[in-house]
């Protein structure tokens, strides 16, 4: 579902203080018991939140095999490889406020790590979802961008992975996520809401925050707790 800008702020304006476990309560209001959680496996690299749209992109095992060059010979073919099978096309599309989400087939691979993840920031990316794995993660932490995984990986691409597709219903961590679907995502890891649901899940999340927000106070008051954003 395509989205004006100003649209897009509305949204993020109703689930700016909604947190993953009120975004979940939202989707089981909504029956959606079975769908939108992804796994434990799926962990943010540091303690992170951030909210978008779903770009995705989808990346597969390599199915040919490696030449066997080394040296120079192996920087040429590294260069032809970043420019014909291991592309990024989808980096050239990112917009404010989307979120990457990425299928890379559970590879531990480092498709993304402390180089590029800034070059998408820079486009006005809210962070990243990859299922498989990330790389230079403590250079992705002492800049500060949120990502998420089930693996951190040491390799680089060549000869391990390939692109597919991108803008394409995907599958990342047993969630299907379409274009346009928002995600959530902090410490307690990452849920997908449909596009269509959106508003509806807002309504009843915002309703649980709330309840617990009330609930919550009254115990911070009662034991001489300085008050806080959650409360």
């Amino acid at each position: 579902m395509e989205r004006t800008q100003s649209q897009r702020e509305e949204i993020l304006n109703l689930y700016e203080k909604l947190r993953v476990t009120d975004t979940r309560d939202g989707l089981d209001w909504m029956g959606y018991h079975h769908y939108g959680s992804m796994s434990c496996d799926m962990r943010p690299l540091w303690r992170a939140r951030a909210i978008g749209f779903a770009k995705t992109a989808r990346y597969i095992p390599y199915d040919k095999p490696r030449p066997d060059v080394t040296g120079e010979r192996y920087t040429e073919w590294s260069n032809w490889y970043y420019g014909n099978i291991c592309i990024y096309p989808w980096m050239n599309e990112l917009e404010k406020y989307d979120f990457p989400v990425i299928d890379m087939s559970n590879l531990a691979v480092g498709l993304m790590g402390s180089n590029n993840t800034l070059e998408g920031i820079r486009s006005g990316a809210a962070g990243y979802v990859a299922f498989g794995g990330v790389r230079d993660t403590d250079e992705i932490i002492l800049q500060k961008i949120p990502f998420w995984s089930t693996k951190v990986a040491q390799p680089m691409d060549q000869a391990r992975i390939q692109y597919e597709s991108h803008n394409t219903r995907i599958n990342c961590d047993g969630v299907c996520v379409s274009p346009g679907d928002l995600v959530v995502a902090d410490g307690d890891g990452v849920v997908v809401v449909p596009s269509e649901l959106i508003a509806d899940v807002a309504k009843w999340a915002s309703r649980e925050m709330n309840s617990d927000r009330v609930s919550r106070r009254k115990l911070y008051v009662e034991l001489g707790l300085p008050l806080d954003d959650t409360v």
